[in-house]
């Protein structure tokens, strides 16, 4: 399934939105109450994003793959999710559900199978928060819908969950579906690269080669834990004799981060623009005339351009300095 545009998610909840109300003001004010909040969908995004990281716990254990999480960690997954869900949005304690949203007891569900989400008896009658997010297609969704005995399939298991019939995922009232998952770089990059990423025995030299090897790419965090795989993993990245945007910028290669600064100059370049807790790496050259009307960014006194296979290599400019260094 392709992902909806957020205008076409937004024109189908208008359109829908008369009869919900009708039908269950409950949900709809639930709905209008999580799409008040600012920037509310990336900031769903990035706690799916960093919840799977810390499952993954890439730091100490040097994972990246859901399929290497033990089963116990699988299970403990829809926990942290709700756990984080409710931090981030500082959602109130539910009085017989997890959540208390705009005066509404809601139920949080997670699954990384979709429609495998596991619905208690306790919860009949209930409005239920489901979230899938999935770090191989790098999707997710959350949607709200209140549970109906006949929608549920029977339950065999010791705790008599239920799950939402097939036919029935039609009554989920999505807020996002098929939204973009901050990416898992390393889960989604070709074994050859990943390899040479991983193999060398200093975090350093492994942060050096992430950031040579996967350029025009916004990078995250738990990427960076994950391969240097120590407690002051962004140290890896500052510049600093032997620290990446050192040693990569004498090769003609940026890192900027996410400070404004240097938003603005992969803006400018046409690069990826790194977002909250990412960074992105790019080779530039001196703007020349046979450049032509190639997009520029000013530093040091000079311009630059996003440099091609035929571009020399040559040392790259300093990032501008800011208040708070990655």
């Amino acid at each position: 399934m392709l992902p909806f545009e957020e205008e076409d998610i937004r024109a189908a909840a208008r359109i829908s939105h008369q009869n919900l109300t009708h039908d269950d003001p409950e949900l709809a004010t639930v709905y209008e109450y999580i799409h008040s909040l600012p920037s509310c969908r990336a900031r769903f995004a990035s706690v799916l994003r960093e919840t799977i990281d810390q499952l993954l716990n890439g730091e100490a254990t040097g994972r990246y793959d859901w399929k290497s999480l033990f089963k116990t960690e699988k299970t403990h997954a829809g926990t942290l999710v709700e756990i984080n869900l409710q931090r981030e949005f500082n959602f109130g304690d539910g009085i017989d559900m997890d959540y208390r949203i705009a005066g509404v007891d809601v139920d949080c569900k997670y699954s990384q199978q979709f429609g495998a989400w596991m619905i208690p008896p306790e919860a009949v009658g209930h409005l239920c928060l489901l979230v899938w997010a999935d770090d191989y297609k790098t999707r997710w969704s959350a949607g709200l819908v209140r549970i109906r005995p006949e929608w549920l399939n029977g339950g065999n298991n010791r705790d008599l969950k239920l799950t939402i019939k097939a036919e029935h995922r039609d009554k989920i009232f999505w807020l996002w579906r098929d939204a973009e998952l901050p990416e898992n770089v390393l889960l989604h990059l070709d074994p050859g690269t990943r390899s040479a990423i991983l193999s060398p025995s200093s975090g350093q030299r492994r942060v050096n080669e992430l950031f040579e090897r996967v350029q025009m790419k916004r990078i995250g965090r738990g990427v960076v834990r994950t391969v240097a795989q120590q407690y002051d993993y962004m140290a890896r990245v500052r510049e600093a004799k032997g620290r990446a945007r050192t040693v990569l910028r004498e090769r003609g290669i940026l890192i900027p981060g996410h400070y404004s600064k240097h938003q603005a100059i992969a803006h400018s370049l046409g690069a990826p623009v790194p977002q909250n807790g990412e960074l992105v790496s790019f080779r530039v050259a001196q703007a020349r005339p046979h450049h032509g009307n190639r997009p520029k960014v000013e530093l040091d006194g000079r311009e630059w351009v996003l440099a091609d296979a035929e571009d020399p290599v040559e040392a790259a400019p300093f990032l501008p300095k800011h208040t708070a260094d990655q």
